[in-house]
């Protein structure tokens, strides 16, 4: 990792928040996206961190992103919530959206929320987290509207998005389960990430545009195209399916109905269950058995070359502490892009270099 450079959480978000307070965002704004992006960095996710910073600026460019965008709420009866996004920033539209879910859960036991509309929404486990932090279970399902990337199982060219699922589970007193991942056989990010480091991808991963199996990034990255795999052959593909239309049809959004309109961007849509175990009457009982379960879970001997076995969410929050302690790696071409998405907004090389030292 010679040619990475390692920085510090702190000025990177500093960075970051420049970038996008130059391209016309508020205070709160900007630190929502900074914050969020450098979070999903900090927690080993890259391809929903600050590299999509050259993204969202295209986007706003282009007019695909709105700044200074609050969500709208479409329906409100309570436990029942339908909202628009009006193509703001996915990390205010997202926020927003899970407090009034959080609120209205806490109020009735449930909120059932509909998400339509949101510009690249990020790391769905952030949604999940915030849930948690309110004391409550949640499950989401969302969809992407963008250039398709993805093969259904038996097809041989992309016809959808990485469609994440998540679920997010509280404990009391520990850290919490946090079940977060796309549908394909990684998120589209990493190719990126890969594509931009120069190296190539486990074979299975991705087939090229004539849908023959391929391990160059290129082909999710620049034409000609070709598709990432479903995860779990036809059980991730037939999740991803299920993802589009919670997600993106049942939400009160769009589902992907044909080839991109060649933009950058990227409309999400999330169908979020959020639920209150203490009004479910079964808080107590979650709070003892899920102890149970993860000890039983977890006591498995480790298999040959494994530390211990861990629960979903671990990975992140070790990956979290390592990077607090010794900053964020960040591959010369992604900081070169970012910097270039600086000029666009009008902050020079100069100004970024200064602000992470």
């Amino acid at each position: 990792m010679a040619d990475y450079r390692t920085i510090k959480a702190e000025p990177l978000t500093n960075a970051i928040r420049a970038i996008v307070k130059a391209g016309g965002s508020s205070d709160r704004e900007a630190e929502l996206v900074s914050t969020n992006l450098v979070e999903a960095n900090l927690r080993g996710h890259d391809s929903h961190g600050v590299g999509m910073i050259p993204r969202y600026v295209q986007s706003v460019t282009n007019g695909g992103l709105a700044v200074n965008q609050h969500v709208k709420i479409v329906l409100d009866t309570g436990p029942l919530l339908t909202l628009d996004g009006l193509t703001g920033y996915g990390q205010v539209i997202g926020h927003e959206a899970m407090e009034l879910a959080a609120e209205r859960a806490k109020r009735n036991g449930v909120c059932l929320v509909g998400l339509s509309n949101s510009h690249h929404i990020g790391r769905i486990g952030h949604w999940a987290e915030q849930c948690i932090d309110h004391g409550l279970v949640s499950i989401h399902f969302v969809n992407v509207i963008s250039r398709p990337i993805v093969a259904p199982w038996g097809g041989s060219d992309a016809r959808h998005g990485t469609n994440p699922f998540c679920v997010g589970i509280p404990r009391r007193g520990k850290d919490p389960i946090v079940l977060d991942f796309a549908t394909s056989r990684i998120a589209q990010g990493k190719t990126r990430v890969a594509h931009n480091k120069g190296v190539e991808l486990e074979p299975g991963t991705i087939i090229d545009n004539e849908g023959k199996p391929t391990v160059n990034p290129r082909y999710t990255v620049i034409p000609p195209h070709g598709a990432i795999l479903p995860f779990g052959e036809h059980k991730g593909s037939g999740l991803a399916l299920v993802c589009e239309i919670l997600g993106g049809a049942l939400s009160g959004g769009q589902v992907v109905k044909g080839p991109s309109d060649g933009k950058y961007n990227v409309l999400n849509g999330m169908l979020s269950i959020v639920i209150d175990p203490g009004k479910l009457g079964t808080g107590e009982n979650l709070a003892r058995e899920v102890e149970s379960f993860v000890a039983w879970h977890t006591g498995s001997p480790p298999a040959p070359g494994v530390a211990k076995v861990k629960i979903a969410g671990d990975p992140e929050r070790e990956t979290k502490k390592k990077r607090l302690a010794e900053g964020i790696p960040v591959d010369p071409n992604t900081w070169q892009e970012i910097l270039e998405a600086g000029k666009k907004f009008g902050l020079d090389q100069a100004a970024i270099e200064k602000i992470v030292g």
